[in-house]
C-alpha cells in the first residue's frame, strides 16, 4: 500500500501534468482501489504524457509529409559487379558474426487476435509440415547461426504487458527450443495511457485500472534503456543490432548479407526492403523526404505517387519496408537516452472505458512511436533490397494476403527451390507450385548453399517432406 506521502506526491504529479480529473477520481475511490490506481499512475511517464497531450491533442500541429522523392536503394544484383558487391557484404557480415559483434532482437509483443488465435503471435503454428510455432522457427535460426559462426549472438525478445507472462511460460515449457537460458533475454515494451480525444484526460478501463496500451515498436529504444540492455551489449562488444518481426518466418536471424551491407555503408540504421507486388499493396515505402531517408506509410503516400512510374515503366515507389532493420548500437543508445528522441503519433481508437464501456466510434487517443522514424535522425542510412520470395512472407491476416495460407505456401515454395538447386526432383502442379508440402528446418539450412552435401542429389519428393538436421 503506498505511503501517504507517496500518494500525495503522485496526486501532485497528476495535477502538475494537467490531469485534475483523474486526481479527483482517485480521491473519491475506496482506499484499496485508490492505492491500486496510484501504483499504476506512478509507473507511467507523466511529463511525457503531458507533452503528448499538448502536442497531439490540445494543440495539434498540421501534419505535413514534406517533399517526397524516390529512395536510394542497394538493388538486387543484376550483373557481375552487383554480385561481387553482395558477396563482399555477405563476407563482412560473416566476419562480424564470428567476432561476436552482433545481437538480434525479435519484436514479439503482438497477440494473434487477427488470426483468431488468442495467444502471443509467436506461438502461432506455421510449419507447413511440422506445424511448429513462429517462435521455434526464429529460435532454430538463431541456434544454427551460433553453431555456424561459433558466436554467442545474444537473442532478445521484446514482449508486451499483454503477452509477456504467457510468452515466458511457453518458452520455458519448450526449453527455449534448445537455446541456453543465459543467451536469451526478454524485455517488456513500454505502456502509455489512452486519453480523451478533446480534453486529453487520462482514461480508465475500470475504476481502479488505467486504459493502457503499448507505446509502439519505436518504444524498443526506451524499453532497452530501462532494462539496461544497451549497456550490457556495449560491455560485450556488440556494435550491430538487427531487429525483425515475429510474424515473418522467412526472415533469417542475423542475416550476414544485410549486416554486411549495413557495415560497409557505415550506416547508423539500415532497412531491408522488397519490391511491392502492386502499387496499392498496404506497405510503407522507402523514400527521400526533404532530402532524408524515411519511410512513408501507405496511408500518407499521395495517390499520384503511389502509381507513379519511371521512364522504363517501373514503379517509382516500389521499395516496401519489411520492418527489418540493422542499427548501430551507439545510435540506439542515443535514441534510448533521449539525445535523439523519436516523435510520437496520434491514433484514434475505440477503447472500452469506465465511462464508455462499449464505444461504437473512436473515443480515445493512443500514442505510438515507430522505429522507422529513427531513419531521418541517423547520420547515414542504407536501404537494401532482397528477394521477397527469400525473405518476406508475414502472417498478419486470417485469410487473403499475408495470411497463414500464403505464408506456408511461400515457405514451401522456397524449400522446393532450394532442393531443386541441389538436384532434387520436386513434382509440381499445373500452377507451378509443389505438389507436396515441404519444410526445411532452419537448423539444417538457412539458405540453399547450406543444403550442399546434406541431401542426396537424386532425392525425389514423393510426399510431404520435413528435412531436419
Amino acid at each position: 500500500m503506498p505511503h501517504a506521502r507517496v500518494s500525495d506526491a503522485v496526486i501532485d504529479a497528476l495535477e502538475s501534468a494537467g490531469q485534475q480529473r483523474l486526481a479527483d477520481s482517485i480521491r473519491d475511490l475506496p482506499e484499496q482501489q485508490a492505492n491500486t490506481l496510484l501504483l499504476q499512475v506512478a509507473s507511467i511517464d507523466l511529463p511525457l504524457v503531458q507533452r503528448l497531450v499538448r502536442e497531439l491533442v490540445r494543440e495539434p500541429a498540421e501534419h505535413a509529409t514534406g517533399s517526397i522523392g524516390p529512395a536510394e536503394v542497394d538493388r538486387l544484383p543484376v550483373d557481375d559487379a552487383g554480385l561481387a558487391r553482395r558477396r563482399e557484404a555477405f563476407e563482412a557480415g560473416e566476419q562480424a558474426l564470428r567476432e561476436g559483434r552482433v545481437a538480434v532482437v525479435l519484436l514479439a509483443g503482438g497477440q494473434g487476435t487477427r488470426l483468431g488465435f488468442d495467444h502471443p503471435k509467436g506461438m502461432f503454428p506455421i510449419g507447413p509440415v511440422s506445424n511448429c510455432p513462429l517462435f521455434e522457427v526464429h529460435a532454430a535460426g538463431v541456434g544454427a547461426t551460433r553453431r555456424r559462426y561459433g558466436c554467442d549472438l545474444p537473442f532478445l525478445l521484446m514482449t508486451s504487458h499483454v503477452n509477456d507472462r504467457e510468452t515466458r511460460e511457453f518458452l520455458e515449457q519448450q526449453m527455449l527450443f534448445g537455446l541456453q537460458p543465459e543467451s536469451v533475454t526478454t524485455f517488456v515494451q513500454g505502456m502509455l495511457p489512452a486519453v480523451h480525444p478533446v480534453t486529453g484526460d487520462i482514461l480508465r478501463e475500470s475504476p481502479d485500472c488505467l486504459a493502457l496500451s503499448p507505446d509502439g515498436h519505436g518504444g524498443i529504444f526506451r524499453a532497452m534503456g530501462h532494462a539496461a540492455i544497451l549497456g550490457d551489449l556495449e560491455e560485450r562488444g556488440i556494435d550491430v543490432i538487427m531487429t525483425f518481426q515475429v510474424d515473418n518466418p522467412l526472415m533469417r536471424p542475423a542475416d550476414p548479407e544485410l549486416i554486411g551491407a549495413h557495415l560497409l555503408a557505415r550506416a547508423e540504421m539500415s532497412t531491408l526492403v522488397v519490391a511491392k507486388v502492386a502499387p496499392e499493396e498496404r506497405m510503407g515505402v522507402m523514400a527521400s523526404v526533404d532530402g532524408c531517408t524515411a519511410l512513408v506509410e501507405y496511408t500518407d503516400l499521395p495517390a499520384d505517387l503511389e502509381v507513379a512510374h519511371d521512364e522504363a515503366g517501373d514503379l517509382l515507389y516500389w521499395a516496401g519496408s519489411t520492418g527489418v532493420h540493422c542499427l548501430d548500437r551507439a545510435f540506439a543508445t542515443r535514441l534510448a537516452t533521449g539525445q535523439a528522441p523519436l516523435p510520437f503519433h496520434r491514433a484514434d481508437k475505440r477503447v472500452a472505458t469506465v465511462d464508455d464501456p462499449d464505444p461504437q466510434a473512436p473515443n480515445a487517443v493512443k500514442f505510438e512511436a515507430f522505429m522507422f522514424d529513427a531513419l531521418p535522425l541517423a547520420s547515414r542510412t542504407a536501404t537494401v533490397e532482397m528477394a521477397r520470395e527469400e525473405r518476406f512472407a508475414p502472417v498478419k491476416n486470417a485469410d487473403g494476403p499475408d495470411s497463414p495460407a500464403t505464408c506456408r505456401a511461400a515457405m514451401v515454395h522456397r524449400a522446393a527451390r532450394w532442393l531443386e538447386a541441389e538436384g532434387a526432383t520436386v513434382p509440381r502442379g499445373a500452377d507451378g507450385t509443389s505438389a507436396f508440402p515441404i519444410e526445411i528446418d532452419p537448423r539444417l539450412a538457412q539458405d540453399a548453399a547450406d543444403l550442399h552435401g546434406r541431401i542426396p542429389s537424386d532425392l525425389a519428393v514423393d510426399g510431404p517432406l520435413l528435412l531436419r538436421s
